[in-house]
């Protein structure tokens, strides 16, 4: 069974940092695009950001642009966001999706979902 599995969700301040982590099982995701997605209460899920199979090439959304990172591990199967300067606009939860392509992440068109990891920023 596939399954993408988010962590590292949670509370803290404005201005405070977080990581979260995506952990693939099932099969490798090696030569997979992997991105991050964000949903808040009452609006759409929206692209954070996108990382290419072999981490040469990254895409960020303006609003996350300078403060977010997005980073591979492919021996570990796993991606991760590192968050820091966040607002408490970020607060959404989070979900990594893969996709084989890199522009299929970025216009939404995932073969893969996690669950989500709630984060929360407070003012």
């Amino acid at each position: 069974q596939v399954q993408l599995v988010e962590s590292g969700g949670g509370l803290v301040q404005a201005g405070g940092s977080l990581r979260l982590s995506c952990a693939a099982s099932g099969r490798t995701f090696s030569r997979d695009a992997m991105g991050w997605f964000r949903q808040a209460p009452g609006k759409e899920r929206e692209f954070v950001a996108v990382i290419s199979w072999n981490s040469g090439s990254t895409y960020y959304a303006d609003s996350v642009k300078g403060r977010f990172t997005i980073s591979r591990d492919n021996a570990k199967n796993t991606v991760y966001l590192q968050m820091n300067s966040l607002r408490p606009e970020d607060t959404a939860v989070y979900y990594c999706a893969a996709a084989k392509q890199y522009t299929d992440v970025i216009r939404r068109f995932c073969d893969y979902w996690g669950q989500g990891t709630q984060v929360t920023v407070s003012s």
